[in-house]
């Protein structure tokens, strides 16, 4: 349980973190990103039952790439009161997120 709360702080902060640096991304506030982080965790597990082991691992990177990017996107449609994002705004925080994800790797969040 506390692995988890922490995997969605530490989401949070990015999520603010891309917000100020990246433009076409806003969020408003800490409970905002929280919020958003939720939404996207959401979605994400959703796509993820959805396409499972039909994705090759060749083009499991660009598969994943590419529905973060769609996933970022509609995130705003569900919060649309806590997060505004354009379509170079979805693509360039999926790319900051990735980055992150290799660094800071999901089992350690």
């Amino acid at each position: 349980m506390v692995r988890t709360i922490v995997r969605f702080v530490v989401s949070a902060v990015v999520l603010l973190l891309i917000s100020y640096l990246l433009p076409g991304i806003k969020v408003s506030g800490f409970m905002g990103a929280l919020l958003a982080a939720v939404v996207i965790a959401i979605l994400g597990y959703l796509v993820e039952m959805i396409l499972g082991d039909r994705i090759s691992p060749r083009s499991r990177g660009v598969v994943g790439f590419v529905v973060a990017a769609v996933v970022i996107y509609l995130a705003q449609y569900i919060i649309p009161s806590y997060m505004s994002v354009s379509f170079l705004g979805s693509i360039l925080a999926a790319f900051v997120i990735g980055l992150v994800d290799a660094f800071i790797p999901t089992e350690l969040r």
